[in-house]
């Protein structure tokens, strides 16, 4: 059981360090994106199934709440915690509009749409992307190293990993780091 402890660290170790010098970049110019858009009085939409839907649900929280810093909330909204819309979109019409029916009735134009698929082919989150971009909203997309998410995204993250769990703590790590960034833009810049 030790080994497999350890084995389990340094993947995630690995994973983490391939991906952040990868993209280190492009984070950075997200996070300026994000408090940009918050500056102009947009809000982020967050979106995924399981354990994505709970990082949605987490990073939501961090933005409305607080991240690191004492600051004025701001907007973000995970499309994954209302069980009254999302089940009655599922039964009315299907589980592939869950998230598409509730972009269409929040977002407006210059939003930010962030959807999570580890597979990166979720149809309900693809659904989203598509009308989340059709209607002029920003698309950041975290995924895994496959998937129509990356080419549908204008900000994309994939995971160099085909292991689920690599790819959802990539993820959380990275939600913070942009979390941290963009407040210390907004309110510091």
């Amino acid at each position: 059981m030790k080994n497999l402890i350890q084995q389990s660290v340094e993947d995630s170790i690995t994973a983490k360090k391939i991906f952040f010098t990868e993209h280190i970049e492009k984070i950075e110019s997200c996070a300026a994106m994000m408090a940009l858009a918050f500056k102009n009085g947009r809000k982020i939409l967050l979106f995924g199934n399981g354990g994505s839907a709970a990082d949605c649900q987490h990073i939501a929280a961090e933005f409305v709440n607080r991240f690191q810093m004492e600051r004025k909330p701001l907007p973000a909204i995970a499309l994954t915690t209302d069980t009254s819309i999302i089940t009655s979109i599922g039964n009315d019409y299907s589980f592939e509009d869950i998230f598409f029916k509730q972009i269409q009735a929040l977002g407006n134009k210059g939003d930010i749409a962030l959807g999570i698929s580890t597979s990166g082919n979720s149809p309900n989150v693809i659904k989203a992307v598509e009308e989340a971009k059709d209607m002029g909203l920003t698309i950041i997309g975290f995924s895994g190293n496959k998937g129509r998410l990356k080419a549908l995204s204008d900000i994309p993250f994939c995971v160099d990993s085909d292991t689920t769990a690599r790819i959802q703590e990539v993820h959380i790590l990275l939600a913070h780091i942009l979390c941290d960034l963009t407040e210390r833009i907004f309110f510091n810049g």
